[in-house]
């Protein structure tokens, strides 16, 4: 119960509800606290005629936020928020959502009374013309007609819902016939709708006469009975003498039979009030179920990444014993690189540890929310008050569905593993230091070397530097070749399908070096190819492929030649594709969001935005989630060339591959060719899966998991990106770094397969 508490609180005041009235918006606010964040506003800038009166909400005007802005508390004595004329120099509130509550007109008691000690709606001055009021959650302003704040209905089910709470976080029933001190009750008896203790009951209940056919029950299901009091008959807030029979469908509001015979909704559609009640538990209940999966869900998943954090310690703990036993067997020299190889280590320990605990951070707070709305929906769904729980169930089954809807694919799923994919080899670099000899210099003379297949350790101006095997001894002479570069591991790294290598000259080599070529193979084993030169010593490679290994080196050059090559160096690029929209390439009226995985458009017209990674072999499937849907438009998905026109609907051109669907059916186009027309449309909620298989050349385009019409194309070769276009009816988040779907089985990789 205590996750529903927040749902339970004034956003003006902080504390419980009291006589909380619903908000055109469906928010819900105190009566008192609405009256303090009234704002009185000239007569001039009252928009009278744009009042209508033929809805349930037509009553009120909305004004827009920037308009309000203009009355400063400068220039028109009028605050943002708070009473009804409030100099500029009056001290304001704040309230726990930050918004600004000037004192009211009347007295008030102190701070700690004020929850409890509200005056009555009869004792405050009556409302100015022309008021307006400001919700505190969605700060939607409206101007009040003349029945000011009793224009808003009550929230009765709500302050059911209060008191109800706040009883059961009260002490323990005590006697209501007790003089003095009152004991604990120990029954309650249902005819005469009392508390007893046990002296009181034998004093005033005794078990005979008429008193021996009343029922006594324990105080707890004399609570309970109590709630299950019969059901209330509302009135209309319009009409007082009018009970509320009727619901306008279109209004969303109950309504008497003088309304209809007002003809204010004799146009809309209205039904049997008990009727829409039924329905609307009913939707509410379903939405209901849904969430609650989610929410077993969720415990589970936190209960999984508790023991992942458990894991991953102990693995830490275990793989710093292992790289500390294997560091301490080599000599003094190799400490401070062992100390570095820690700092990596505890580093990734540390990245693990934040990426879980904040993962668990956030999830703990979502499944709180997610609790406390349950937890109140239930409470609400007890209501017997029609007219009440019609008054806010919509807005309840929306907040239920967007709720769940945030429990999504990738939501329940670790961002970690727990395994530490590091592998100290200490084999080679201890048989190289067992070979380690002395050769001796002084000034520039050479006086001896030992042989090039062993690691020589040089005296070189009283410096000591070493020499890999392999490699040229130290030399000053400008007509030779530049030593083979050293490779800086520390700084060298694979990231997605891109590499950075780093390099340098070995210490104290003053030969002269115009430039390096870095040289990788092609991710299968094949030849080396050049994909560098210059006279950089840090180099990215983007484009690779993904989970393919390559092998790199890179060597030195100048006026006499090229230098040796320096030791190979194996990289592995990820095994499945991340990748986000690249904001570089895509059409000015794209618009970026949510670290640029969602995306929406500023355009009537189509435009085109490409993801920031291009694929030329392998197996890769991505997915994307229709966020907005409106009007029935044509969004398009596929792959295209990076020449792509980014102002026409993809598949226009010869350089984009897509499907582009509507509500109701999908066609394939290529060239402005469409083809393979297929029922089944897309909206809002809907997920588009999009398959591009290098082994056999194809793309599969897939519709909520069920794959839509045939192979749409065949006989692809060379290099694509992935690619949609939209217009501002659509927003569409992307999710990447999927498995392949069950359904399908990769073909045979290409050996000839050439390197993008």
């Amino acid at each position: 119960m205590d996750e529903m508490e927040e749902e339970l609180k004034c956003p003006v005041c902080g504390s419980f509800f009291r006589e909380p009235i619903i908000l055109p918006c469906s928010h819900n606010i105190c009566l008192a606290c609405a009256r303090n964040i009234l704002v009185q506003t000239p007569d001039a800038e009252s928009p009278q005629s744009s009042r209508a009166s033929g809805s349930g909400v037509s009553d009120y005007d909305y004004l827009d936020l920037d308009k309000m802005s203009l009355y400063s508390e400068a220039d028109s004595g009028y605050g943002s928020y708070g009473g009804f004329v409030s100099a500029p120099t009056t001290p304001c509130q704040k309230s726990p959502n930050g918004v600004r509550v000037f004192p009211p007109t009347v007295p008030q008691p102190p701070p700690q009374q004020q929850q409890h000690l509200l005056p009555h709606p009869s004792s405050l001055p009556p409302i100015p013309r022309n008021s307006c009021i400001t919700c505190p959650q969605c700060h939607r302003s409206l101007i009040l007609d003349e029945r000011g704040l009793r224009g808003f209905p009550k929230n009765r089910v709500l302050e059911g819902v209060v008191d109800r709470y706040q009883q059961s976080k009260a002490a323990a029933l005590k006697c209501q016939l007790c003089e003095k001190s009152p004991k604990e009750a120990t029954v309650m008896c249902e005819q005469c709708d009392v508390f007893y203790c046990d002296p009181c009951r034998l004093r005033c209940h005794p078990p005979r006469g008429p008193l021996a056919k009343h029922r006594l029950v324990p105080p707890a299901q004399g609570r309970i009975s109590r709630r299950a009091s019969p059901r209330k008959i509302s009135t209309c807030t319009e009409h007082e003498l009018e009970n509320l029979s009727m619901y306008c469908v279109q209004c969303k509001t109950p309504v008497c039979y003088q309304c209809l015979e007002e003809g204010k909704h004799g146009t809309h559609e209205v039904k049997a009030l008990g009727a829409m009640w039924k329905l609307h538990k009913t939707q509410l209940s379903q939405a209901l179920n849904g969430l609650s999966d989610r929410a077993t869900e969720a415990k589970e998943f936190l209960v999984q990444l508790r023991n992942m954090v458990q894991h991953i310690q102990e693995n830490g703990v275990e793989f710093e014993a292992c790289l500390v036993a294997q560091c301490d067997a080599l000599i003094e020299a190799l400490n401070r690189r062992r100390a570095q190889l820690l700092a990596q280590v505890n580093k990734e320990h540390e990245h693990k540890l934040k990426v879980v605990r904040d993962q668990i951070s956030h999830c703990t707070v979502k499944l709180r929310q997610t609790t406390g709305l349950m937890e109140y929906c239930l409470e609400v769904i007890k209501e017997n008050d029609p007219s009440g729980f019609l008054q806010i169930s919509d807005a309840l089954i929306r907040r239920v569905h967007m709720t769940e809807g945030q429990w999504g694919k990738g939501t329940l799923t670790p961002r970690m593993t727990s395994d530490f994919d590091l592998t100290l080899d200490s084999g080679p670099l201890l048989q190289t230091i067992h070979q380690l000899d002395f050769v001796q210099m002084k000034g520039n003379t050479q006086s001896a070397l030992l042989p090039a297949r062993g690691v020589c350790v040089c005296l070189f101006v009283s410096q000591w530097v070493v020499i890999w095997p392999g490699s040229p001894p130290p030399s000053t002479s400008s007509s030779s070749v530049p030593a083979a570069p050293m490779l800086q591991l520390e700084e060298c790294c694979t990231q997605n399908n891109s590499a950075t290598l780093s390099w340098k000259q070995p210490p104290l080599s003053n030969i002269a070096v115009d430039g390096y070529i870095l040289e990788l193979d092609d991710g299968s084993g094949g030849p080396f190819r050049e994909v560098y030169v210059g006279t950089e010593t840090i180099c990215t490679v983007d484009g690779l492929h993904f989970n393919s290994t390559y092998k790199s080196r890179v060597k030195a050059f100048n006026a006499s030649g090229v230098g040796q090559y320096s030791k190979t160096l194996i990289m592995q690029t990820s095994e499945v594709a991340w990748f986000t929209f690249d904001p570089a390439s895509a059409h000015p009226d794209i618009v970026f969001s949510n670290d640029n995985l969602t995306v929406s458009c500023n355009s009537y017209d189509d435009r085109v935005v490409m993801s920031n990674s291009a694929f030329s072999r392998g197996v890769h499937y991505w997915e994307m989630t229709v966020d907005r849907y409106d009007n029935h438009p044509d969004p398009a998905f596929g792959i295209a060339r990076g020449d792509v026109l980014k102002d026409v609907m993809l598949g226009k051109d010869d350089k984009a591959w897509a499907m582009y669907v509507d509500n109701n059916r999908s066609w394939f186009m290529h060239n402005n060719s469409h083809t393979n027309r297929t029922d089944g449309g897309i909206a809002k909620g809907s997920t588009i899966g999009v398959l591009l298989d290098f082994t056999r050349g194809i793309l599969i385009f897939l519709i909520n998991d069920e794959q839509q019409g045939p192979v749409a194309f065949e006989s692809l070769e060379g290099t694509y990106y992935p690619a949609i276009s939209l217009n501002r009816n659509v927003q569409v988040t992307l999710h990447t770094g999927l498995p392949i779907p069950d359904f399908y089985t990769p073909g045979e990789a290409d050996p000839t397969g050439s390197v993008c």
